[in-house]
């Protein structure tokens, strides 16, 4: 049980997590990084940007002057120019961020690689990845605090940046643009950096608690802690065995949940997933799985015990690559599953009331 697990996780619990992808990381630390970034390097280039818009001004106003060249060329070749200046007073600054986004990313999980989070994850694929909160309020609380926080900061610090400055923008009607500009860039600029110092503020309050998620769920109870110690001392040769010993009992009591299932997901032949979902717990779980002749056996037995099959070959596989026995299933998978046990839930009433 989760209460059990009181113990710190072991090196080698720590690292195979890592292998999986399975690390703390904020992506507002992302955010915040590539939103410095940004106003560092607006400043530092705020000339060279001027320049390159004077320059495609003044290329357009020339073109209006002479139309008969864009009846020739085309529309497109005033869109052409002024989209090569824009690239190129964007340019700089989109690659500073991107490098900011690099680097704040590898601070946060580091340059080593992970394998099981490189591998293709049919789950990032499904379109109801919208609604991958449905079963999780927690989640959906701490993101919607996180959200407001941002907004009424932002807010906040918009409004108060603004209104001092209400008569000062008044006085400035009827001044020529290149005057008005550099007080509308300030501003702006202003607004931005107060802004970046309430989002990096947020920013480390979510680490910290992406941090504490994670750290809970490598909790280690003291008999997990044991049998690690006892693998790492025996023989290659007994553990083989035991691993062989711990595979069959495994399957053995793989098969004897799949009575207690409330659906099989299949693909239809080769995959076979049985789900389980127990009113009050927060998720679904895998109570069984398994491809070609495993997966003829479980269907085998869900008939037997009546447990209706559903052919959804994408969920299946799905289901199949990304969730192990025993787990529950992954966020992004929530409302397809909820779907799914809808229907099965609806069809079982049907029976029950004919």
């Amino acid at each position: 049980m989760a209460n059990d697990k009181t113990e710190k996780a072991t090196p080698k619990k720590r690292e195979d997590a890592r292998k999986k992808g399975q690390i703390a990381r904020s992506q507002d630390i992302n955010g915040a990084a590539i939103l410095l970034a940004a106003i560092l390097a607006l400043n530092a280039f705020a000339p060279k940007i001027m320049q390159q818009c004077k320059l495609a001004m003044v290329q357009v106003i020339d073109l209006m002057k002479t139309p008969e060249v864009v009846d020739q060329k085309g529309i497109g070749t005033l869109f052409m120019m002024v989209g090569q200046h824009v690239m190129l007073a964007a340019l700089p600054i989109m690659a500073i961020c991107f490098l900011a986004g690099f680097i704040a990313s590898a601070s946060q999980v580091g340059l080593k690689p992970m394998p099981g989070a490189m591998k293709p994850e049919f789950k990032k694929l499904n379109p109801a990845s919208g609604f991958k909160n449905l079963f999780n309020p927690q989640h959906f609380a701490v993101e919607t605090l996180k959200n407001v926080a941002k907004t009424v900061a932002v807010g906040a610090i918009a409004a108060l940046a603004v209104f001092p400055k209400l008569d000062e923008f008044a006085a400035l009607v009827g001044t020529p643009p290149q005057d008005i500009i550099p007080e509308i860039a300030h501003l702006v600029m202003t607004i931005a950096t107060r802004a970046l110092m309430a989002y990096l503020a947020i920013a480390a309050l979510d680490y910290f608690w992406q941090k504490h998620k994670h750290e809970k769920s490598l909790k280690m109870d003291k008999e997990e802690i044991k049998q690690e110690f006892k693998q790492q001392e025996l023989p290659a040769e007994i553990k083989s065995q035991q691993r062989r010993r711990a595979m069959e009992m495994s399957r053995s009591r793989m098969m004897e949940a799949v009575p207690s299932a409330d659906v099989i997901v299949t693909n239809p032949s080769h995959y076979a997933v049985a789900l389980k979902y127990e009113s009050g717990s927060s998720a679904p779980i895998v109570v069984a799985k398994g491809v070609d002749n495993l997966a003829a056996k479980i269907r085998e037995a869900a008939k037997d015990a009546g447990v209706m099959i559903v052919p959804d070959p994408p969920l299946a596989r799905t289901l199949y690559a990304n969730v192990d026995i025993g787990r529950q299933i992954p966020e992004d998978l929530f409302h397809a599953v909820a779907q799914l046990l809808a229907y099965v839930y609806r069809v079982a009433g049907l029976r029950s009331a004919a």
